[in-house]
């Protein structure tokens, strides 16, 4: 196999065949293939895409690098959720236990922050003691026992998809649809799932800012999923603003606490529950929306949700007493208020500027195997739409350092802009299933 020709011929235009993205990556697990050649592969991906039966092929090889977790045959339905990745998107911290507590299996693996979105395994890791390199056993065992795992991505499962991963994000060859649809379908139907439920975003602070990039995806991963068996939905919702009010690894496992109890800010309540409808709906747990949402607000209010993450934590070695003091989460050791500059009225908030602020103040990676510091970030309280006297704090600069003050205070002055409110999306936009796409 010449990989340069291969490179060669998919940045020209053309397409390679199902048995060679097979061999290249199979051989790219075993190492016998460079980074750097992968690296200029991925990139003419990102410019020329995948066809059909690339995309098919990619996604299978990578599903059948590894193992895909086996469960009896009677039991639990099981469903999980995937995000293409925000700003502020912590929903997976508050959806998991919370649908969990409802009977339902929920075997929830995640991934690092990539690029400029955090991940929901480093936030995880950002609980004192909290293990994420669950074994394949450790997973099932969990399950069966308390009804949801929170586990990253290991060499048993997808490993050609977790090398790629990693690459991806230092490589610039994130936003590519083909890539994307194949990294999460091929994690996602190695779980075993009765269903999947996708969260797609669209906005400025999305991979795909454009809506209708994002509806292809979503329709590209619904197809995915049809076609292996597994029923698959996908709401696709709005990421031109940061959801919920904290930024940042440890700060969104605060908020997420918070959500847990219902209490959380609107917006993150309101894609967490039309999320929790989703799985619901998939898992037969309810006949309609409105008995779904029944049972989500009932799981909130009587603190099973939220019981339910106190054994999570527990069960995977964290510290569960951070549910009732989440002043032991790791702490910033500087923090500053960013202040309006005048009266007036907050017209936007860019998310981007804030997601790259908090990797470059040291709570993501700029290189593969980079340590993040969890404490660092924002929590923006001022939102789009509100008016504000001059001098009044709209948010906060978490860092560990005056250095680190000093680039949070420079991309808040990039990301919050004051003046007559700009459009923004509906925070809901609409719902895509093998049947079709809706209104959400």
């Amino acid at each position: 196999m010449l990989v340069p020709s291969l490179i060669e011929r998919k940045r020209d235009g053309g397409a390679l065949a199902a048995r060679e993205w097979t061999d290249l990556l199979q051989a790219y697990g075993r190492g016998d293939v460079p980074d750097y050649q992968m690296s200029a592969l991925l990139m003419a991906v990102v410019w020329r895409g995948l066809t059909g039966e690339e995309l098919a092929a990619v996604t299978g090889a990578m599903l059948d690098s590894g193992a895909r977790l086996e469960w009896a045959a009677a039991g639990r339905p099981r469903v999980d959720k995937h995000s293409t990745g925000g700003v502020g998107d912590k929903v997976s911290l508050v959806l998991a236990p919370l649908v969990a507590s409802l009977d339902v299996a929920v075997p929830m693996m995640s991934g690092r922050g990539l690029g400029h979105t955090g991940g929901t395994t480093d936030k995880l890791e950002s609980i004192p003691g909290f293990r994420t390199d669950l074994s394949l056993a450790e997973v099932r065992a969990q399950v069966e026992r308390i009804g949801v795992a929170m586990f990253g991505q290991s060499d048993a499962i997808a490993p050609a998809d977790r090398r790629l991963y990693a690459l991806r994000d230092v490589t610039g060859t994130v936003p590519a649809t083909a890539l994307i649809a194949a990294s999460i379908m091929s994690k996602k139907l190695a779980e075993g799932l009765t269903g999947l439920v996708l969260d797609v975003k669209a906005g400025s602070g999305a991979f795909l800012p454009n809506l209708d990039d994002a509806r292809g995806l979503a329709r590209t991963m619904v197809d995915l999923g049809t076609a292996h068996g597994c029923p698959t939905a996908a709401l696709i919702t709005a990421m031109d603003r940061p959801l919920g009010r904290a930024i940042g690894n440890a700060l969104e496992v605060e908020e997420a606490l918070l959500a847990l109890t219902g209490q959380g800010p609107e917006d993150l309540m309101t894609v967490t529950r039309a999320l929790a409808v989703e799985m619901l709906l998939l898992a037969g747990r309810a006949p309609d929306v409105a008995g779904a949402l029944r049972l989500v607000d009932g799981a909130l209010r009587s603190g099973a949700a939220l019981e339910r993450f106190r054994l999570l934590i527990e069960a995977q070695g964290g510290d569960p007493k951070i549910v009732d003091d989440p002043g032991r989460l790791p702490q910033a050791l500087e923090v500053e208020l960013f202040e309006a500059p005048g009266a007036g009225t907050i017209a936007a908030v860019d998310p981007r500027p804030l997601g790259e602020a908090v990797v470059a103040m040291g709570g993501g990676r700029r290189r593969l195997g980079d340590r993040i510091e969890p404490s660092v970030g924002f929590v923006v309280s001022g939102r789009p739409g509100a008016t504000v006297a001059r001098g009044e704090p709209v948010a906060s600069v978490f860092a560990r350092d005056g250095e680190g003050i000093e680039v949070g205070m420079a991309a808040l002055r990039r990301a919050m802009r004051f003046g007559p409110p700009e459009p923004q999306l509906p925070l809901l936009l609409c719902r895509v299933t093998s049947a079709g796409e809706e209104p959400a």
